[in-house]
This record gives structure tokens, sequence and C-alpha cells, in this order.
């Protein structure tokens, strides 16, 4: 326990104690002398008085003398003075005294009043008296003073006696008092200590409550006016710890990007999402400048327009250099916290309300949503592309049909094959597209047997033979023979199969060579169609699988390709368990390889 209240208060209770018993000693010796004083006063009035029934003979010294003598033997020194001054009488012979006795304040009070009494040291004898003079009237040559005195040397004696007797008493009053000022103090200085550990244990975050011994007094009050403190503190934390946690778990679980930027442009707060997306170091992060942090200065502007106070901010950013990605984002200021009433002025709070206290930042990525619109836009513009080419043809040679080519033996058979061609081709390109939407929408069906992978490849290598073979190109196939059987749905199985070789017959030229190669892993086997074709730019490997996308636009259409072949099969791979990817270079062929679950 700290000693310094301990000592305070005892300190403090000595130091009262003490000025208390000095006070008493100071008052008792002013009491003691004063009454020692009147006792004697009243011992020379009743001796002057004593005196007056008995008056002197002035014109006979002797019996003037003996007068004296007389009044003198009770112990007080008397003398008896004229108006003039002239000592008449003494009962004392020593002349110390008697040099002013005439001039003495209480010989002046007698003549002029009648009675005089002083209270005086007399510094040629060491010592206090206490005077009375009375008036004496003396008819035929004027009145004289009878003054009378006594020593006060017993006032000494009883103001030793006294102060020793105090000092006894002081001494007894002390010891006690310092004892029960020890023990007060240290009670009060532990339940202080107790109130202030339990101060320190709240503000720790421990709201356990006070046991507190005692009396019941303001401190027992204020311990339990602090434990009903300590459990509303307790009950609000718990509530504030909690509603803190929903909110971060919200923020966490979160695929927008949330932060918040301070009125000084410092990032004061983020999630993990705004994190990764501007790939942020916690520890270094930490309440820096935005402008340290955001590197891209759209953003920061609009962080700056809302800091400003501009609400309704939203808007659609760029990021990245290799890999651009799209943010829709949304800001809002926040609010500063209104203040207490009085303690700011009019102006400074209107000042306060114009300048928010900071700014919240939304970043929602938009990538694959754009992505999406530029596909869906691709996809709208590709089916009109791919659906007004054959229509055209259609129609126009319908009309020339009609105008009186039907008529013409030379040109209206071909005209009609051509009709139906591009009907053909509608129709495919309508199959494929209606496949397509089957098979996104989850409504395509699939019956899984176990398949023979060498027979699924020996049945689309026959089909693609004549194909091979007229544009003379080797076709070979390179199986094991334990090759497993595979878990998928045979026919749709054969269409992707059939598909990568038709693409590879297209793309390769006369005298070029394609080869098709199964192996097995643990759980799937892999088909690779390899050809030395044309091959595939690197940046449109990428895209190779969407639909309608063709790296030779023109070549596809000759040969009556839709652009959704490749789209089909990675649907139906995908849908198989599997995967299916191509590695490729320009003028040294292409590889398309699908992955296909072996069966049980």
């Amino acid at each position: 326990m700290r000693a310094k209240l301990f000592w305070k208060l005892g300190v403090t209770y000595l130091v009262l104690l003490l000025g208390v018993l000095f006070a008493v000693d100071l008052y008792s010796a002013r009491v003691l002398r004063r009454d020692y004083i009147r006792s004697a006063d009243d011992k020379l009035a009743s001796l002057l008085k004593l005196a007056a029934e008995r008056p002197p003979e002035i014109e006979n010294s002797a019996g003037l003398q003996a007068w004296v003598s007389w009044v003198s033997s009770t112990g007080a020194r008397v003398m008896v003075i004229d108006s003039g001054g002239h000592i008449l009488a003494d009962s004392s012979h020593d002349a110390k005294e008697s040099v002013d006795a005439a001039n003495a304040p209480e010989v002046l009070q007698a003549l002029a009043r009648g009675e005089g009494n002083a209270v005086r040291d007399v510094p040629a004898l060491g010592q206090q008296f206490a005077y009375r003079a009375m008036r004496c009237q003396r008819l035929p040559g004027g009145p004289v003073i009878v003054r009378a005195s006594l020593p006060l040397t017993g006032i000494g004696f009883s103001l030793s006696e006294l102060r020793e007797t105090l000092l006894a008493a002081s001494i007894v009053i002390l010891a006690v008092g310092a004892l029960v000022s020890f023990l007060f103090s240290r009670t009060f200085a532990v339940r202080v200590e107790q109130l202030k550990d339990f101060s320190t244990r709240v503000a720790r975050g421990d709201f356990h409550s006070l046991r507190f011994d005692g009396p019941r007094d303001e401190l027992s009050d204020l311990a339990m006016s602090l434990n009903e403190t300590a459990a509303r503190l307790d009950t609000t934390i718990r509530s504030l710890s909690g509603e803190r946690n929903q909110s971060s778990a919200i923020l966490r679980s979160m695929v927008e990007g949330v932060a918040v930027i301070d009125a000084h442009e410092r990032l004061v707060f983020w999630n993990r999402a705004f994190r990764d997306i501007l790939n942020l170091e916690v520890a270094q992060s930490e309440r820096r400048p935005m402008l340290e942090v955001i590197r891209n200065s759209e953003l920061l502007s609009l962080i700056r327009k809302a800091l400003q106070g501009e609400e309704g901010l939203q808007t659609d950013i760029a990021m990245g250099f290799i890999q651009q990605r799209n943010f829709s984002v949304t800001l809002a200021p926040v609010k500063p916290l209104d203040s207490a009433p009085g303690t700011v002025s009019v102006l400074q709070s209107s000042r306060a309300a114009e300048r928010p206290s900071g700014a919240v930042v939304v970043l929602h990525d938009v990538t694959e949503l754009r992505r999406l619109e530029r596909v869906r836009q691709d996809f709208v513009a590709n089916v009109s592309h791919e659906f007004k080419t054959p229509l055209t043809a259609i129609q126009g040679f319908a009309e020339t049909l009609l105008s009186g080519a039907l008529n013409d033996p030379v040109n209206n058979r071909r005209f009609l094959e051509i009709i139906r061609d591009h009907a053909t081709r509608l129709a495919r390109l309508t199959d494929d597209l209606l496949k397509l939407a089957r098979i996104e929408a989850g409504k395509m069906e699939l019956q899984f047997f176990p398949v023979s992978l060498a027979e699924l490849v020996e049945g689309c290598a026959e089909t693609s033979l004549m194909k091979s073979v007229r544009k003379q190109i080797s076709l070979d196939i390179e199986l094991p023979t334990d090759l497993p059987p595979v878990r998928a749905d045979a026919s749709l199985l054969h269409e992707v199969l059939q598909n990568l070789l038709d693409n590879a017959i297209q793309y390769t030229q006369a005298g070029g060579k394609i080869q098709v190669r199964a192996t097995t892993t643990q759980r799937d086997a892999v088909v690779t169609v390899d050809d030395n074709g044309i091959g595939i730019p690197l940046a449109e490997q990428e895209r190779i699988f969407e639909r309608f996308y063709r790296v030779d636009a023109a070549r596809s259409r000759e040969a009556g390709g839709t652009g959704l072949g490749l789209s089909i099969a990675k649907h139906i791979v995908e849908a198989h368990g599997g995967r299916i990817w191509v590695e490729s270079e320009i003028g040294q062929g292409s590889k398309f390889s699908f992955s296909v679950p072996l069966a049980d």
C-alpha cells in the first residue's frame, strides 16, 4: 500500500492535535495569569478598603509609619504619597522601587478618579507587581494616596505546575491521538486503496464487483456507486462488443472492399476485401496517409470530394496494369458528432457541421459483371452477324430465283443448293445455341456409364479419317493397352473429341500431322489432340473457349463452323467433373487436352 495518503492523514491529525494542545496550553496560561492577577487585585482592594476604615494620621510621622506597618502586615507593600508626589511613608525601604512612585499609572489614576490599579514589571527588581492605589482626603493639606502592591512571584510557579500537568496530559493525549489517528488513517487509506485498485481493474476491463468491508459511510456509498457503474459499463461494453463483433463479421464476410478515411486523409479502417484489392500490408498501412496507400488518382479525387461533404458519389474506375479490374465505387461523408451544448460557439458548430469527420469508401468488384456484359453484347452481335450472313444469302438467291432465275436451267439448281447449305448452317447454328443454352441453364441430362476410352477415340478417328485423307493429313493414335474406362456420357464425350479433331484438321495445312494420345493419372484420364497446324496466339488462348470466338473467322465460316464448338466442349467437360485446356505456339501447332474422371 502506498504510504503517501496514510502519512498525509496521520501527520495532519497529529499537527491538528498538537495545535489544539498548544492552544489549550496558551489559553490555560492566560486564564491562570488573569485569575492570579485578579486575585491579587482583589486582595489589594480589600486591604485598601480595610485601611480606609482606619485612616492614617498624616501629621504624626511615627503614627503614620506604624499605620503603614500595620497595613503591610498582610504581606503587601504599602506606601503613602502626598499630592506633590512625596513619599510620606513606606513599608519597605527598597529605594529601587520608590524612584518613580509619584508618576506611577495607578497613582495618577487615583489622584484623578479616586482609585487606580496596574500590573507591570519592575526591571530593577526583576519581578512583576500588582498595584492598587486609593485617594484619602486630607483636610488641612490636601489628599494623599495610599498605594499597596503585591509581587506576582507565585504566578510563575503556578504556570510551571500547570505546564507540567498539561505536558503530561498532552503526552498521554498525543499518544492516544497518534494511535487513533494511525488506526483511522490506515483504515481510511486501505479503503481508498481498495477503491483505487477497483478503478484500475475497471480501466483494464475487469468489472467484477468490489467487496467493501467497513462502516456505512460516504466511502461505502461511493463503493456501491462504483459497483453499479462497473455493472452498467460491463453491460454496455458487452453490448458494444457484440455489435462490434457483428459489424466486424459482416465487414469481413463482405465481398465489397470497405475503408474509412479520417478528416486528415489517413486510412483508419479497412476490411479484408479492401486490403486484397489494394494489396495492403496491415503493419505498414496503419494510420498512414491515403496518398501513400492508394495509387489511383481518380479514387483519390473522389475521396477528397467526399471529405469536402459531397453526397451521392458513385462511379466506375479501373485498377491494375497487367490484369485490369473494374470497380464500382461508392463514397459517403461521415457527419461529425454533435458537440455538447455550451462547449463550442455557434460559429464553431457551423464550421464543424460543414466539414465531415471522415469518409466511407466502398469498392465493389464488377470485373466479372462487366465481362459478362461484354460477353452478352458480343453474343448478341455475333448471333446477329452469324444469322445475318446466311439469311442475306437465302433472301438474295430466293429473290434471284423469283425474278426469273427459276427458269434458268444452268443456275437455278446451283442457287437452290446455296440456299439449302445456308439453311443447313442456320439449323446447325440454332441447334448449337439451344444446346449451349440448355447446358448453361443446367438442363442438360447426362447419363454416366463406364465408357471405353479406346473405343471412343477410335470411333472419332474413323469419322475424321476421310477428312484427313482428303487434306493429306496423317492421323496417328497412341493409346496404352491397359487404358481403364472413364465415367462419362458417351455421346457427349464423343462430341467433345470429335470437335477437337475437326478443328485440328481444319487448321492444319496439307501434309500436316495430327496425333491423339491418352494418359491416366490416379483419378483422371487425359486425352490430347496434338497438331502441327497454324497455332493460336498467346493473347487469344484465354478466349478460345468463348462463344463465337474464332482465331481465323474467315476459314471457320468457309468450313461451316458456328464458333460454338469449343464453348460447348468446355461446358460438357466441366459437367463431367474435368477440365479442358490448350497449349499452342504460332506456326508450331496446338495441343488441346481434356480430363475425365476414371470409372470406379
